[in-house]
């Protein structure tokens, strides 16, 4: 079984380490990620200039562009046949409620789906240290995981899985729940600051983030110890306002 792995924190990322441990018993292994940190690129493409993918190794090559960039590129140009699932992470941070929607860490997995190919997400809900020892320690169990949902006698159609790991040690998991996307909400996210020149600039990041959603949510599960899988497709039609159209549409 080919194996591609990618990401959006970069090709030297702690994440990617631990999921090509994670995966290398599993098949066999295709690393294809962006050369520099790429959080929050969402599913952009690199359309303006060239791209120049480098060989770092038999399998492993780093990318001049976006994680969507990467996927793409190994399938159609890099690999010499298409892999039988993309795998990216292990991201550094959580990727629940809206933030799949900036991720690049699920753009990668939904550029995956949009091939054709079935795919998988992975994050670390908590800051991602050097050796950081609650994800090393997750490590067999992300195996068992990711070894189990590719077993499956039928991956689900038209859908990817996206999994958030819980910032505890694998001891403390108290095992996985199939989960919704849940709501978050960011409060002081801008700051104002001055570049050298003494001229305003805004910087978008930091602040506080709140969370809400019912029981079965993607942050419930993560805060309660469990590891998270929600099942994303790129179908985004809200089809009970669709069916019920004849209440708010009427054709001209």
């Amino acid at each position: 079984m080919r194996i591609l792995l990618s990401n959006d924190d970069g090709i030297l990322a702690r994440g990617l380490g631990v999921l090509e441990r994670a995966c290398e018993p599993l098949g066999e292994i295709h690393v294809v990620a962006p050369d520099r940190e790429q959080s929050a690129t969402s599913h952009s493409l690199t359309l303006h200039h060239p791209l120049r993918p480098v060989q770092l190794g038999e399998r492993r090559w780093q990318v001049d562009g976006t994680p969507t960039d990467c996927v793409m590129l190994a399938c159609e140009a890099l690999l010499d046949a298409r892999p039988d699932f993309v795998v990216s992470g292990i991201n550094h941070g959580p990727n629940m409620g809206e933030d799949v929607l900036y991720s690049g860490t699920v753009a990668a997995a939904m550029e995956g789906l949009a091939l054709g190919i079935p795919s998988i997400a992975v994050s670390f809900a908590g800051r991602v240290l050097r050796d950081d020892p609650r994800l090393e320690s997750q490590v067999e169990l992300l195996r068992a995981l990711i070894a189990k949902l590719m077993a499956l006698p039928r991956f689900p159609a038209h859908t990817l899985l996206n999994i958030n790991l819980p910032a505890i040690e694998a001891e403390h998991v108290k095992g996985v729940r199939l989960t919704r996307l849940g709501r978050r909400v960011f409060s002081d996210s801008i700051t104002r600051m001055k570049d050298p020149w003494g001229r305003d600039i805004l910087w978008i990041g930091g602040g506080s983030v709140e969370w809400s959603g019912p029981d079965d949510s993607d942050f419930r599960a993560v805060h309660d110890g469990y590891i998270s899988i929600t099942p994303l497709h790129l179908d985004l039609t809200h089809n009970s306002v669709l069916d019920a159209a004849t209440d708010w549409w009427q054709a001209p």
